[in-house]
């Protein structure tokens, strides 16, 4: 399994409590498999990428079904800031019809370091379009969110 000192030790062991790992980039640990953790990997460039609709959607989809068996999920990316946040952002707007904008100040409210970036809050619009088509236009509330930069 890795020394103590390893710096992967440390998420294995929150993965092993997950029983779930969404990851929005391709670094993974084949160990997390071996314990059980089924593994979602979707590649999104570091800091100012946006990740695809049809990923968001992949990951959302990824979320629901560990949630509805009443498994816990560990989004994780390198830091945890805007990859990570975007998808989680995905997945509050999915689960509780919130405006992107609701969604990522919940999130900073509870993790203020994230940047939700205008790409990924115009893909977050886009999503949260496609889910509800027809809402009015919500763009104009991305200044006012406080995890907007």
């Amino acid at each position: 399994m890795g020394d103590v000192k390893d710096r992967k030790w440390p998420l294995v062991m929150e993965a092993l409590f997950a029983r779930a790992v969404f990851l929005p980039s391709l670094v993974v640990f084949q160990e997390w498999e071996s314990f059980g953790v089924e593994q979602l990997r979707l590649s999104t460039v570091d800091i100012l990428g946006v990740p695809k609709l049809e990923d968001l959607r992949k990951g959302v989809a990824f979320l629901t079904k560990h949630r509805k068996n009443g498994t816990s999920v560990y989004v994780h990316c390198k830091a945890g800031r805007s990859r990570s946040a975007t998808m989680v952002a995905a997945y509050l707007i999915n689960l509780h019809h919130w405006t992107p904008k609701k969604a990522c100040d919940y999130i900073a409210s509870i993790r203020p370091h994230i940047i939700i970036r205008s790409g990924q809050f115009k893909i977050l619009k886009s999503y949260y379009n496609d889910l509800f088509p027809g809402e009015p236009d919500i763009l104009f509330e991305a200044k006012r969110s406080a995890a907007f930069k």
